[in-house]
This record gives C-alpha cells, structure tokens and sequence, in this order.
C-alpha cells in the first residue's frame, strides 16, 4: 500500500559535488555482451514448502515464461512441473496436511483480486474462495490440521473478514467479522485470540489482542511507533510482536497474555524483518535489514545458543521455512550476481545442499557486476545509501553513461540483489546508482519520516545529488545521465522531468503516478483501511490539499518537460490506472516531446510474463541507445 507519493514545486542550484580524486583503474578482461533474451532464460523461484513427509518442495517458477507450480525431490534435486498455465500466473502457498493436494493463489491478468484454490493430484483444479470481486488471502492450518484459516473481503468489498474452512468438506464459518478496518494478522492456536492491527500513518499503528471468548480486545500498542505481530507461542501464553517504540530500528518483544509483562527478546542495530518460531519451539529464526540485504540468526532455544551456518558469500537470504521435523530449513539466497536459489540445511548433519541454478548457464557470472553498498551526502548533507554497479568496461578512457534507479514506494528499499533489467543495462555499459532516498525503509524510523508530505522535493533532490555523485566518476559521461524507476519510482521520473527538466537527458517511466487527484480518488475499495494514513501522508483530494495535489501532479506540469521520455503501462493495473499513463504521454506528445509508449493488455502493477518482460526491457536499452548513449 506505501506505493503512493507526492511533490512540491521547487527550484534550486545547479551546483556540483566537489570532484573526487579519479580512481585507480584495474585491468580487466572484456565481459562477454549478452541478449535481454538470454537474461530472462534465468529462472525467479519463490516458495519452498516442505511436504508431509518432507521429501518434496513445492515451488513456483517462470521457466515455462508465466509463473507455474513444481515439485523438487530433495534427495536427488530432480523436479516437476505440476501446472501449465499459458494465461494467469500460479503462486504456490503449501500442501494440505497429510496430503499431496497443494493450495495455491491467482489473481486475472495482474487485477490483484486473488483466489485461493485447490489442486489435486489428478491436475483437477477447485476455486476454494469463488466469489467473483472478492479477494482471499492465506492465514494458516488450524492446531489440529484439520482446518485452513484465510481472510476475505467477500462481504464487504472494503474490509477482511476471518473464515475457518473445514479441510474435509470445504464449508467455511465467519469467525471475525471486520467492521472497524482492522486487519487480522494472526490467530492463536487455540482460537481464543485474534492480533488485529490498525495503520494510523506511515509511522505509526495500534496492535490489538481480541478474545473471541469474551469478545473484548486489548491493546496491546503502548506508543506511537510502528507495531507489527509476529506469532504466538505454541501454548498460547506469549505473544510476540515488533515495534520500532522508542528506538530508531525495529526489534522483537514477548508479551506474556496473562499479566501483560513485557520483555525484549532480540534487538540490533538495524530492522528486525521477521521472525519466527519452528513447530515445537526448538528454534527461532529472525531475519536482520543489514544494510540492503537480509542477515539470518538462527537460536536454539534449549540453550539460547546460536546455531553455527554455513557462510553464504554475498547471499541475501529472502526467506526461510522449517520444517514440521524441525530436521531441516528451506532458505530462499539471491545474490547480486545469482536470482534466488533454494537450498535445504540439515540442522543434524549440518550439510548445507543447493538445489536449484536459477541463472542461465549460458551466463558467466564474472561477466556480472556485484552490487557495492555506497553512500554520498545530499544538498543538505544528509547521507544518502544507495547500491553500485559499475560496469566492467567503464574507465576514463572508455566513459559510460550513467542511470539512477529510483526504487517503489514511497517506503520502499533498493537492496543487494538480483535484477535481471540492472544486470542487462549494465552489461550493455550504462552505471546504475540504485539511491534509498529518503523516506526509504530500513535506516531507522527517522530516515524513513525524512519525505513524509514532502514527497518529490527532497527524495527527488536526493536523486538529484545521486546524480552529481556519478558526475564525480572520472569514468562516467557527465552529460550523459538519464532517470528510470516503476510505481513510485516511475513518479519521481517524471516529477524529474517535468520539474527539473534540466537535470536528466532522459527518463523511463515504469506505471508511474501522474495525477494524484485521480490515484487518491480511486484506490481500490479493499484499502478502505489504509485511505486515512494515505491521505495522512500524501493529501485528501477531497479538501483543500486538492490544490498541492494539483500543483505536484506532472500531468498538469507537462509542457515543462523537454527531454525524451518512455513510458511502460500495465492495462490491468489497479493501483496506477491505464488512464495516468495515456494522459502524460498525450500531453508530451502535444508539446512536441520524443515520447516511445508500450501498453501490456495482460499485466498489472508489474510484468509478469517473460515475454512482456523481454519486449518491455529490450525496449528501454534500444530507448536510452537512441536518446542517452
């Protein structure tokens, strides 16, 4: 929900980072050029969830070019390809208890109005949530295994009610019903409790505990902070939630039910971004935000030791699943180099065994570029982090052009990882600087605050300051530096182009935002929840912020932009309507701008499909070797 943002008009000095000394320059070997083709031969993997008898993964790939389910043997690394969707994405959630039946989820063309569904072992398939406009969403097996919780937002379009559906014969009971805008995060293994949650702002949400028994509820947020849950205890006695309360960066609290006693569990210095318990309690995995890439520690809770891991160089562990043995644990790793691979430990043996290569083999990864956590100051001073890539071939003698890369958001974080579209303009020569401006998740609540209403001002200086820094590279072409992003990012774009339209010499806009009256008016009924902290943030449409809305909109600013743009669109998307897209590109077009537009009729708020993938990205490199290189 945090995608949305907003701008003030400003004007400011053309001033220039101070030059750094040039660089030593290193002798390297040419790397090989590769096709956008090749690129996307590469596999994205998600999921990872262990079988009954936990000799299986069930996992979701785009090998096929759309997202389908497989199952990978454990023992032998062998897999199967277990659906054959040619139209609509397939994301795998789990296996039924004791069942080789899989649950899975799948929205219509990128709509984002899930389904959760049923699929036999026979290939039959059964929609479990059928209800047309409604969108369901996975909450977990009942203690005994003989029920599915999931949320839906079928009798009210704009708020999540809780249902228990019965495994055996697929009858649902309404065991929440939500009529405050909560949202239900978790429920007890005994079903006495629910941990719903309340957004307030970006800053700051209320945690409740309710007790169906009695049906009473108790708050459980003690501030204004962000708070989050995180699970119960297998008995029930202890809940545990995350909280930034008090302190820069989030850390993890126990709350004991019964006395309401608070104790500090795990805290670093920086966000806890999960964390949770195995099925008997025997471990407790948490997940750190070092830096742009997630840290795992793992503890065993017989002695509150650390469990010793194998070094996983340059791994950003996405997630992790133990298994109900509690013998082995799934991790998710992407590098910057890598997409995800899975790979299962065994906690016994301690053999760590790798059992996918998502990276097409055709693809030799010294020809890649790791990414390098930089930092720079901005027009204020203020540090801002970002992630490098340097191309191989960049030297004073051989001057690159230069891209910075705006991430989604706003909240949003660019981190050490693999993009396959970074990976393809940086092959092909062009330096990224992926800038966390601020008001971007995972330095510190402060840092996160830093743009709040004011959305397109300093973030968009920040990219500004991002810029000069690569002007300061001896090997970077200074005239030469365009702006690229999608959602947020595809906003800053053009708030870039149409208010600063001196500083870029070129921008691709990714579904981007241009009118905010229009995007604030018509968010989509299940965020009915969230349109107070939206409106907190950004501006109500409907009172007089209506006129800062107006006047940061870049579709009412269009005859300021200049330089060329493109432009890429979703014509399913729910959350940046077709509409933001056509009206901006009318307007250039109008004023006599280079503007080249590509519409997918069969994507939303992201490509899914290799082949919209290949066509969208190809088209962006052949864009900035036209307008920028």
């Amino acid at each position: 929900m945090k995608y949305l943002l907003s701008i003030f008009l400003f004007t400011f000095l053309l001033s220039c980072t101070p030059k750094q000394k040039p660089e030593p320059e290193q002798e390297t070997k040419a790397p090989k050029s590769y096709s956008i083709e090749e690129f996307y031969k590469s596999i994205n993997i998600r999921g990872g969830s262990f079988s009954s008898d936990e000799s299986k993964l069930l996992l979701t790939s785009d090998e096929t070019g759309i997202f389908n389910l497989f199952e990978i043997d454990i023992k032998d690394g062998s897999k199967k390809q277990i659906t054959f969707s040619e139209k609509e994405s397939y994301y795998s959630i789990a296996y039924f208890p004791n069942s080789n039946d899989i649950l899975y989820t799948a929205d219509k063309g990128g709509n984002e109005i899930n389904h959760l569904y049923l699929l036999k072992p026979d290939s039959s398939s059964i929609d479990l949530t059928p209800e047309e406009n409604a969108k369901s969403s996975f909450m977990g097996w009942s203690q005994d295994k003989k029920y599915m919780y999931f949320n839906s937002n079928k009798r009210d379009a704009k708020y999540f009610d809780v249902y228990k559906m019965k495994i055996e014969d697929f009858s649902s009971e309404l065991l929440y019903q939500n009529d405050e805008g909560m949202e239900a995060d978790d429920i007890s293994n005994n079903e006495n409790y629910l941990v719903l949650s309340k957004t307030i702002t970006r800053r700051e949400s209320k945690l409740f505990l309710y007790d169906r028994t009695n049906d009473k509820s108790i708050e459980i947020s003690n501030g204004i902070a962000s708070f989050s849950a995180s699970g119960f205890s297998k008995d029930d006695k202890y809940l545990y939630y995350k909280t930034d309360l008090d302190k820069e960066y989030k850390y993890l609290v126990e709350y004991e039910i019964a006395t309401g006693e608070r104790k500090v569990k795990f805290e670093s210095n920086w966000d806890v971004m999960y964390s949770k318990l195995s099925e008997n309690e025997k471990y407790r995995v948490t997940a750190i935000n070092a830096d742009g890439k997630n840290e795992l520690k793992i503890i065993d809770n017989s002695n509150g030791a650390e469990v010793e891991f194998p070094n996983l160089e340059d791994g950003d562990i996405k997630s992790v699943s133990i298994s109900e043995s509690e013998k082995n644990i799934r991790l998710s790793v992407g590098t910057s180099k890598t997409p995800s691979n899975i790979y299962v430990y065994n906690f016994e043996s301690k053999n760590l065994t790798k059992l996918t290569e998502s990276l097409n083999q055709d693809i030799d990864q010294n020809d890649l570029v790791s990414g390098e956590v930089v930092r720079y100051k901005s027009f204020d001073d203020l540090e801002i982090p970002a992630i490098y890539y340097k191309p191989k071939v960049a030297s004073s003698k051989n001057k690159v052009p230069g891209l910075v890369w705006v991430h989604g958001g706003p909240g949003g974080q660019s981190r050490v990882g693999y993009r396959p579209v970074i990976q393809y303009l940086v092959n092909n020569g062009y330096a990224i600087l992926a800038v966390n401006n601020r008001g971007s998740s995972g330095y510190g609540k402060t840092f996160f605050a830093g743009d709040d209403r004011n959305h397109g001002d300093k973030d968009l200086k920040d990219c500004i300051w991002g810029k000069k820094w690569l002007q300061s590279k001896d090997y970077i072409d200074q005239e030469k530096i365009g702006i690229l992003g999608g959602s947020y990012g595809g906003y800053m774009t053009m708030a870039a182009m149409a208010f600063a339209p001196d500083e870029f010499k070129v921008g691709v806009n990714i579904f981007g935002v241009t009118n905010w009256l229009r995007t604030l008016k018509s968010i989509p009924p299940y965020w009915e929840a969230y349109r107070k902290a939206l409106y907190d943030e950004l501006g109500d449409p409907t009172s007089v912020d209506s006129v800062r809305l107006y006047e940061i909109s870049p579709l009412f600013h269009a005859d300021k932009i200049k330089n060329p743009v493109m432009v890429l669109q979703g014509a399913n998307d729910p959350r940046v309507l077709q509409v933001e897209s056509d009206e901006i590109v009318a307007a250039m077009k109008k004023n006599n701008v280079t503007v080249e537009y590509i519409v997918f009729p069969d994507e939303g708020h992201g490509f899914r499909k290799k082949e919209n993938q290949i066509k969208g990205y190809e088209a962006i490199k052949d864009f900035l070797e036209k307008h920028l290189k």
